[in-house]
């Protein structure tokens, strides 16, 4: 097999939270349980997921972001400078607010030993000659956006008046975290971006309250931000991207076709992969597949998340050829979508149905690359 992702047959990351890791948190939280009890019902919460992933037949491990309330805020509580409070009003959804902590910069941006890292580590140890530990993390142009909205563009202003002073702190934060998760024995990070589906939208421009031409700018922008973070990256660390517009208990936040970033992104980013969202008609054809840089792969997420569903095997094959159309057959991946649980709430749907899900992309990626 290959040594790195992407594998024939992937996963995003994050895994649907057990019950019983649920009601921890929840006594954490009303101060039932200690941080130290909290952590061990997370250590067998993720051994067990770990187990499962390998029964599974998967190359990738991960900790099924169970340490975490969210798959991109809780990062950021990892530097110094970022604040943050329960929410009021919540981030619009397709269906329902997605009620997650309001996250803003109280002060110049650094890093110390991130959290993340000693997370990593515990995965690390259950990697075998079949495995590689995956690190997921929110792409660094995430992280800006988060500071950049409306809702925080004044306190980020009143922190670095200077535009570029935000961005390099950012980016030299980002190579911290990445070289401390390199020496903890991490060669395959991935960077999980909401930014683009923003981009996308067809409300895109009203979002970002920019026209087109300000738009493309703010699409270079978001490229050299992510790219600065990768910069001086060990040779044979693995960087990966997953491109997601928007998932919350099944709901979704932005739709769009890639065409808007595909020219820039696809062929500039410095990443090894792309997954992609591709599960339904909100993702667009594949058509932009053909801006790809012919030195990346390709994960198509062809199986949906959001719903427990079982695809049609054939139908997913099709669209794999259809895809291959535009990007070789030899540089295309199967996974889902996204994660199942991009916050500890999750998707609509059982773990049985997780685990029927990612079986079926097993299976069909052995039809097609057999």
């Amino acid at each position: 097999m290959s040594k790195n992702a992407p594998f024939k047959y992937d996963v995003v990351g994050s895994f649907l939270r057990p019950e019983y890791l649920k009601q921890a948190r929840r006594d954490f939280e009303s101060g039932k349980i200690n941080a130290e009890e909290l952590k061990s019902v997370e250590d067998k919460a993720i051994t067990d997921l770990i187990q499962k992933q390998k029964n599974a037949g998967f190359h990738v491990i991960t900790d099924g972001e169970f340490r975490r309330a969210t798959w991109h805020l809780d990062f950021m509580w990892g530097f110094q400078g970022v604040g943050h409070e329960k929410t009021e009003s919540g981030i619009p959804f397709h269906d329902e607010p997605a009620m997650i902590d309001d996250t803003y910069l109280t002060g110049k941006l650094s890093v110390g030993v991130h959290p993340f890292v000693e997370h990593f580590k515990f995965v690390k140890q259950f990697e075998d000659e079949n495995t590689v530990a995956r690190q997921t993390i929110p792409a660094p142009a995430q992280f800006y956006f988060q500071m950049i909205t409306p809702a925080n563009m004044f306190s980020t202003e009143a922190v670095y008046p200077n535009e570029e002073d935000f961005i390099q702190d950012l980016a030299a934060g980002y190579r911290k975290v990445i070289r401390d998760l390199y020496d903890a024995g991490c060669r395959n990070i991935q960077f999980d971006d909401c930014t683009w589906g923003v981009c996308v939208d067809p409300n895109g421009c009203a979002i970002l309250g920019t026209d087109e031409a300000g738009m493309q700018k703010i699409i270079e922008k978001f490229i050299r931000i992510n790219n600065l973070a990768i910069e001086g990256k060990p040779e044979d660390l693995v960087i990966n991207t997953h491109i997601c517009r928007g998932n919350f208990h099944s709901t979704w936040a932005c739709q769009g076709g890639y065409q808007r970033v595909a020219k820039n992104l696809f062929a500039d980013e410095n990443v090894n992969a792309f997954y992609l969202e591709f599960d339904d008609e909100r993702s667009g054809g594949f058509e932009p597949l053909k801006y790809v840089n012919e030195e990346k792969q390709v994960v198509l997420g062809l199986i949906t998340t959001k719903s427990p569903v079982l695809e049609q095997k054939e139908t997913v094959i099709r669209r794999i050829h259809e895809a291959a159309k535009y990007v070789p057959l030899e540089r295309l991946c199967l996974s889902p979508q996204c994660g199942f649980a991009s916050c500890e709430v999750g998707n609509k749907l059982t773990e049985e149905e997780e685990w029927a899900k990612l079986k079926l992309v097993k299976e069909i990626a052995e039809e097609v690359w057999k």
